[in-house]
């Protein structure tokens, strides 16, 4: 087959973030966007030369298009084997397993992850390394590198690949071998978790919600949660993934995924709901008349995880975002391991897994996950929340109150200001780095500040160094507010604003009450409203 050279010239913008480039749909379909981007991946890893590759995405608008100039570009610069799921769908978590299972040299996900889809839409191509983490800072800045400097890349002239059954097919000399999408993960899970007593929390008769968010996630639900556990057939909703992911938004947050927390919240509330974002990498869980924030998730499953088979010898030690609630910090006191806190980011964890230094990770973004994988797994939480379920046999309202009464309360909330004016937002967070150094010792809406920093990491396991994570503001009494512009918007800015308190005797309070002195320091440090121009938070989750 024929392989065609195509001149071209650099573009402007093509900088990887955290989780890859993420941009509008329409700019990935604008001439050579996605062949430079993708040439310059091939670039920046040292060329793909006879190398196997995972490939799939979550099943957003231009996903199969996508995946088509990939393989066709992936044959054109040697690559010797291409592991493709059906359809050109993998949820992250199952990309991550395949690399790391298969032992492949990397992969490329085709994701926005909890971004909206359809055509006007988000879409994002990310590529994981052969831990099956995210590529780390020296991999992505050698591709963005090569996004400035790129003159040509290279693509084959073919007609679409068949991606509708597995089995294997050629393209050129590249194998591409089409695999069942769910399979691998599910036997991964099998192996994790004690299915037969979550089969037997089923046949008990306990219910639960599972919405999959017309996301990647449903058929593994279905899959696992209703053929292989017995839950009840209708037990996952909106389980076909669309293009457009139903219209809706694939963030599993109590905005996004209102109509299952309405249910939650109401008089036929089933014993648990939970919910997973586009990609399958994030989660929520919901009890009978409870929201578990995923700060308190990730630090009830460290509490609990020797309930679980794969974790039943203990923990090595654990590890947190900086902006997650230090719940995590408290149960792995009480554990004697360490706990680490990282900026935000998967990748960061990626190390302390390899190295064998945490089991446990989690991100108050309502990403969680473990050694098992190096990606945040979403259905993996739902299935260790069942897990606990199914030892314990109490509702989740009596698991948290039981945890709480332990370790005392962290109240925390997320303040999200979204598509600020990119500028503003800017100015912001610049001003409030000039008053780091003067604001210890000063009184703030009634708080007085005992400490306030811009966090920065140095990796115990590789000795890099990461500046600039964000801004961090604590109270007398143990309270806190952090500062962060997020990376995974796609316009204009995103402020984010993390709010804590802490408490061991009043466990009931509602969190955004008993959060108002935090909430009006962050104002009076920061003049969020008057810089943002908004009354109030786009979402608070």
């Amino acid at each position: 087959m024929k392989i065609d050279t195509v001149s071209t010239k650099p573009i402007a913008g093509q900088k990887p973030g955290t989780s890859g480039l993420r941009k509008k749909t329409h700019t990935f379909q604008e001439p050579h966007y996605l062949e430079n981007f993708v040439q310059s991946i091939w670039d920046g890893i040292g060329g793909v030369q006879g190398k196997t590759l995972v490939l799939g995405g979550d099943g957003r608008h231009f996903n199969d298009r996508a995946a088509q100039v990939v393989l066709r570009m992936a044959a054109a610069s040697g690559a010797a084997r291409v592991i493709v799921g059906r359809d050109a769908l993998l949820s992250t978590p199952a990309a991550s397993n395949l690399i790391r299972a298969r032992g492949t040299d990397g992969g490329i996900i085709l994701s926005a992850s909890h971004n909206p889809g359809g055509p006007r839409g988000d879409f994002g191509v990310k590529f994981n390394t052969a831990n099956g983490g995210p590529a780390p800072e020296s991999v992505t800045d050698a591709i963005f590198d090569a996004t400035k400097t790129i003159s040509e890349y290279r693509i084959m002239e073919a007609h679409d690949v068949d991606l509708s059954t597995p089995g294997e097919r050629t393209l050129g000399d590249m194998v591409i071998e089409v695999v069942d999408p769910v399979e691998a993960y599910a036997a991964l899970m099998e192996e994790i978790f004690d299915f037969d007593a979550i089969a037997d929390l089923f046949a008990s008769g306990f219910t639960m919600r599972f919405d999959a968010m017309h996301a990647i996630t449903g058929p593994y639900a279905k899959a696992i949660l209703e053929d292989r556990l017995g839950a009840a057939k209708g037990s996952v909703v909106n389980a076909e993934p669309r293009p457009d992911f139903g219209g809706g938004h694939p963030d599993p947050n109590p905005i996004w995924a209102k109509p299952l927390m309405d249910l939650m919240m109401g008089p036929h509330a089933p014993d648990f709901g939970a919910a997973s974002d586009g990609d399958g990498d994030r989660n929520m869980i919901v009890g009978r008349g409870i929201y578990v924030t995923p700060s308190d998730s990730v630090a009830v499953l460290a509490a609990n995880a020797t309930l679980v088979p794969r974790y039943q010898d203990g923990l090595r030690g654990v590890a947190r975002s900086m902006p997650t609630s230090r719940a995590l910090d408290r149960v792995a006191e009480k554990l004697g391991v360490d706990c680490y806190e990282t900026p935000t980011g998967w990748k960061f964890f990626g190390n302390l897994l390899d190295a064998g230094r945490a089991t446990l990770c989690g991100e108050e973004s309502a990403g969680t996950g473990s050694d098992h994988l190096r990606e945040k797994d979403g259905l993996w939480a739902v299935l260790f929340w069942l897990n606990i379920l199914a030892v314990r046999k109490m509702p989740v309202k009596d698991l948290m109150t039981d945890h709480w009464q332990t370790f005392g309360r962290n109240y925390y909330s997320r303040h999200d200001y979204e598509d600020v004016d990119a500028q503003a937002a800017k100015s912001l967070m610049s001003e409030l780095h000039a008053q780091i150094p003067t604001l210890p010792g000063t009184e703030e809406a009634g708080l007085r500040v005992t400490k306030a920093d811009e966090f920065a990491y140095d990796d115990p396991v590789d000795g890099s160094h990461a500046a600039s994570q964000g801004m961090r503001v604590q109270f007398e009494g143990g309270g806190r507010v952090v500062f962060r512009l997020s990376g995974t918007g796609t316009v204009g800015a995103t402020l984010r604003v993390y709010l804590e308190t802490y408490d061991r005797k009043a466990l009931d309070d509602d969190p955004q009450e008993r959060l108002k002195p935090v909430i009006a320091a962050a104002d009076a440090i920061a003049h969020i409203r008057k810089r943002t121009e908004r009354d109030r938070p786009d979402v608070i989750t």
